[in-house]
C-alpha cells in the first residue's frame, strides 16, 4: 500500500520528530502513515491482551507465552525497526489470537477486566486498509486526557518500548524473569484505565526504570555468560582483501550465528554501528575471519552501505530506507524489516552469504588505524583500586559519561567538541552509538588508564551503572556525590528507558540533548527539573565550566 492511501499520523517518539513537535505527514525515520497507524493499532491490541493476561494471572492460568510476545510486539514499534505493513498486520492478528485463547480459559468473570472491555473485545478488520483505518482511530494520544496525562502516558509507553528491546535480547540468550513480564502487562493495561492520576503515572514510570535495571542486569549476564567478559581489544578500522559481510544493529546471537555459518568460506565479517563492541567478547573474537569495524553510526548508512563491497545484515533497530544501489544486497532478520528487502526468518544466512560471494569484496588491504573497545564493568572494576588511588591523589579530577544515541542533527557536534575540551586530568566513559562522534580520538591515558573508555552498546548501560555504584560504595558517598557527570544524547526509546533507570536510582544533574523530548509537557518537564535537576545541554565550554567550577 502506498503512503498516499493513508491520510494522517501522529508520532513524536524520537528526538528528530518533525519541527520538534510531531510527525503528522511522514515520519522523519521513513515511517509512512500506514505503518504508523498499524503500529498504533498493535499497541492498542497489546493493551487489551495485557488486561486479559492480568485477569489470567489472578486465576493462576499459564501466561508463559504472553510476556515474550508482548516484548516482541513493542520492540517492533520502536523507531527504525519494522516498516513492513504486512508483518505488523501479522503481529496484530497473533495478538488477538493469544488474547482470545487466553480469554476462553477465564472463569467467565468479565468483571475482572470490565474496565478494559473495548480493547479486550476488539476485532481487527479483515483487510490491511481496514486495519489502517482502525489504527487511525486508536492513536497513541488519549483524546479525553489533558496534555500532562498524555505526556506521562506516552513517556511510560516509550520507556516500555525501550525495555522490551532489552528484554527480547536477554530472552534470546536464555535470561528472563516473570516479574518483568507482569510489569509490562500491568503498565500496558493501566493505559486503558480512565482517571489515572499524575502521581500514579509517575510511580509507574519510575517502576519502569527500576524494572529496566533488572532487565539490563539479565542482558548483561546473558552476554557475559555466553560470550565471556569483554576485554580491552584493538579493533582495526580498515579492511582485508577479500569477500565481505557487514553486520549492523545490536544482536550478538545473530553475529555468532553469522560467524559460524561463514567460517571457512573465505569471507571476512565486519561490524557496523553498535555492533562494534562485539569485538571485545572472547567467544566472538576467536573467529579468525571476524576482522574489524567499518563505518560509524546508523544515520550514515546510506553512504557507508553504498560504498561497502559486500552484503549487509540488519539485526535490530537502526535500519533506514535502503538505496536502490544496495537494496539487493541488504538483508534483515529478527524483528527488523523493510518492504522489498529479503527477510531471513529462520536464521539461515545462506542468501546473505551467497550475495557476499557474488560481490567484489575489498580488492586490497586497507589500513585505517584502530580503536579500543572492551571496557565493560568487569574490565574497569578489575583496576578499581588503581582508579580510586588516582582520584585520591588528584591525578583523576572528574569522570564524564558521554554517551547515548547518535543522529543527524547538526547540534550533535556538541558531543565531539565537549570531549575535545575535557581537561587532560579527566576520564571519559562512553557507550552506544553517540560515541561515533569521537570514538577514534587519541586522548592518551592517566597512569596507564585510557582517558576514553568504551563501555559498549546502549545494551551495556548496566555496565556504566554498575561502575558508578561500585565507585560510590568505595568512596562511601552517593552516586550524586561522585566526581561523575552524565552528558547524554538521545534519539529513540531505548535511550528513554535508560534515562528512566537513572532517575529511578535518584541520579541528578543529568545534561540531556541535543533537544528535549517533544512528549514532555512543560509541567512534566518542570517536575523532572525540580526533582532531578535535569538540564538541557548548552555549549561545551559553559557546561564544562559549570561542572568543573572553572
Amino acid at each position: 500500500m502506498e503512503p498516499s492511501s493513508c491520510t494522517k499520523m501522529f508520532c513524536y517518539q524520537c528526538e528528530q520528530t518533525a519541527q520538534g513537535t510531531g510527525c503528522t505527514k511522514m515520519g522523519v525515520c521513513g515511517k509512512n502513515p500506514c505503518v504508523a497507524s498499524l503500529q498504533d493499532l498493535l499497541i492498542y491490541c497489546l493493551q487489551g491482551l495485557s488486561v486479559i493476561a492480568l485477569a489470567a494471572r489472578k486465576e493462576s492460568i499459564n501466561t508463559n507465552a504472553i510476556g515474550p510476545f508482548i516484548c516482541e510486539g513493542l520492540f517492533a514499534t520502536l523507531t527504525n525497526v519494522d516498516f513492513d505493513e504486512e508483518r505488523i498486520a501479522v503481529l496484530i492478528n497473533k495478538t488477538i489470537k493469544l488474547r482470545n485463547d487466553l480469554k476462553a480459559k477465564l472463569n467467565n468473570n468479565s468483571e475482572s477486566y470490565q474496565w478494559g472491555f473495548d480493547a479486550t473485545a476488539f476485532s481487527p478488520a479483515d483487510t490491511l486498509e481496514g486495519m489502517i483505518a482502525q489504527g487511525e482511530a486508536h492513536g497513541i494520544l488519549d483524546q479525553k486526557a489533558n496534555e500532562d496525562i498524555n505526556s506521562l502516558r506516552t513517556t511510560l509507553l516509550y520507556g516500555l518500548k525501550g525495555m522490551a528491546a532489552y528484554a527480547d535480547h536477554a530472552r534470546i540468550l536464555g535470561k528472563e524473569e516473570d516479574s518483568v513480564y507482569a510489569y509490562f502487562q500491568e503498565a500496558l493495561a493501566t493505559m486503558l484505565k480512565p482517571d489515572v492520576s499524575m502521581q500514579a503515572w509517575l510511580a509507574l514510570i519510575l517502576k519502569c526504570g527500576q524494572m529496566n535495571l533488572k532487565v539490563m542486569a539479565l542482558l548483561d549476564a546473558g552476554h557475559n555468560e555466553t560470550y565471556g567478559h569483554p576485554a580491552p581489544t584493538q579493533v582495526p578500522l580498515g579492511a582485508k582483501a577479500g569477500k565481505a559481510i557487514l553486520i549492523s544493529g545490536h544482536d550478538l546471537r545473530d553475529l555468532e550465528l553469522l560467524l559460524q555459518q561463514t567460517e571457512g568460506k573465505g569471507i571476512y565479517v565486519y561490524t557496523h554501528g553498535e555492533m562494534l563492541p562485539a569485538h571485545g567478547y572472547p567467544e566472538l573474537k576467536k573467529y579468525q575471519h571476524f576482522f574489524g569495524h567499518y563505518g560509524s553510526a546508523w544515520q550514515n548508512q546510506h553512504k557507508e552501505f553504498d560504498a561497502f563491497p559486500g552484503s549487509i545484515l540488519m539485526t535490530t533497530n537502526c535500519i533506514q530506507k535502503p538505496k536502490e544501489s544496495y537494496k539487493d544486497r541488504i538483508f534483515t532478520t529478527g524483528l527488523v524489516a523493510w518492504p522489498g528487502v529479503k527477510h531471513l526468518e529462520d536464521k539461515n544466512f545462506t542468501p546473505l552469504i551467497n550475495k557476499a560471494l557474488e560481490a567484489d569484496g575489498f580488492a586490497e588491504d586497507v589500513d585505517k588505524d584502530h580503536v579500543m573497545v572492551g571496557f565493560g564493568h568487569h574490565a574497569v572494576l578489575s583496576i578499581a583500586d588503581k582508579i580510586i588511588a588516582a582520584v585520591k591523589t588528584g591525578k583523576i579530577r572528574h569522570f564524564f559519561l558521554v554517551g547515548g544515541c547518535d543522529g543527524a542533527k547538526p547540534g550533535r557536534s556538541y558531543y565531539t567538541e565537549f570531549v575535545e575540551q575535557v581537561p587532560d586530568d579527566c576520564i571519559i566513559l562512553t557507550l552506544a552509538c553517540g560515541k561515533f562522534r569521537f570514538f577514534d580520538k587519541k586522548l592518551g591515558d592517566i597512569d596507564g588508564i585510557p582517558r576514553l573508555l568504551d563501555i559498549g552498546q546502549c545494551n551495556d548501560a548496566y555496565s556504566a551503572i554498575k561502575i558508578a555504584l561500585v565507585l560510590a560504595e568505595a568512596f562511601e558517598v552517593g552516586v550524586n556525590e561522585l566526581p561523575l557527570s552524565f552528558i547524554l544524547s538521545w534519539y529513540e526509546q531505548k535511550a528513554v528507558v535508560i534515562l528512566l533507570t537513572l532517575l529511578s536510582l535518584g541520579i541528578k544533574n543529568i545534561r540531556l540533548g541535543p533537544s528535549l523530548p517533544a512528549f514532555l509537557s512543560p509541567n512534566v518537564l518542570n517536575i523532572l527539573v525540580e526533582q532531578y535537576n535535569i538540564q538541557p545541554i548548552t555549549t561545551p565550554t559553559e557546561d564544562l565550566k559549570s561542572i568543573l567550577g572553572k
